[in-house]
């Protein structure tokens, strides 16, 4: 049996979530905040926050922040991220990517540059040895954070998609594929028809967002491992730029 990972590992997996495909009429960004539940195995563990803003010119930055409740806030359910990026068009560039992560008297903080001059990303502060060197940027590449709006944006039912992956000192190929068919999705006391997206993961393990028209944010976010419900994401409410 493998070890279970870190509560705060499995939720920071789940944005992990890049060279894509546009589409001309889904480019616009619109700034918005998102508040989640967040389950693990069924047991509620406290309150995640999405949310988009505009800065100046193309300036855009996308930040996540998990908390958990009473007890939980003393496990590592404490999480940070934020990605500052341009965007023109349909591309999506980062420029900067922090993670912070706090637990019971600790913390490790890292942060990231995209330096596009040079074509390259590196990674300082907490982060693994193996995980120092840096990257060769190319086209069209993203942190975890941005691929969760690409594939928000690019999603069809039945179509595959396939980005770059470039966080946390790692490079890696994701492929998303969209069911051919809509699905009614009950969270709380909302309801939507929403599109079911799926990455296959090393291992076997599944992140799945089920996301829809006109929501600038996933509905749900579910993480399975060995087949089995592992960490899960529930929108409770969201506030676009015209709310």
């Amino acid at each position: 049996m493998k070890p279970a990972p870190s509560i705060a590992a499995l939720v920071l997996s789940l944005f992990g979530l890049s060279s894509f495909a546009s589409i001309a009429d889904a480019d616009e960004l619109e700034p918005f905040v998102a508040t989640y539940q967040v389950f693990h195995e069924g047991r509620e563990l406290g309150d995640a926050t999405m949310q988009l803003a505009q800065l100046e010119g193309p300036r855009w930055r996308i930040d996540l922040g998990m908390k958990g409740r009473g007890l939980m806030r003393m496990t590592g359910l404490n999480v940070q991220q934020s990605t500052l990026f341009d965007h023109q068009g349909a591309t999506l560039r980062p420029l900067t990517q922090s993670t912070v992560k706090r637990a019971f008297l600790s913390s490790r903080k890292s942060v990231g540059v995209y330096d596009w001059n040079t074509r390259s990303a590196r990674w300082t502060g907490d982060v693994k040895k193996t995980r120092t060197a840096a990257i060769a940027l190319q086209d069209g590449d993203m942190s975890g954070l941005l691929i969760d709006l690409a594939v928000i944006r690019d999603a069809e039912p039945g179509r595959t998609m396939h980005y770059r992956f470039v966080d946390d000192g790692r490079a890696r190929e994701h492929t998303w594929v969209v069911s051919p068919q809509t699905e009614g999705v009950s969270v709380g006391e909302l309801s939507y028809e929403a599109m079911r997206v799926e990455r296959v993961e090393d291992g076997g393990d599944q992140t799945i967002l089920w996301v829809a028209k006109g929501v600038p944010t996933p509905i749900r976010i579910l993480q399975r491992e060995d087949g089995h419900d592992a960490t899960d994401l529930r929108l409770v409410e969201y506030k676009g730029a015209s709310q």
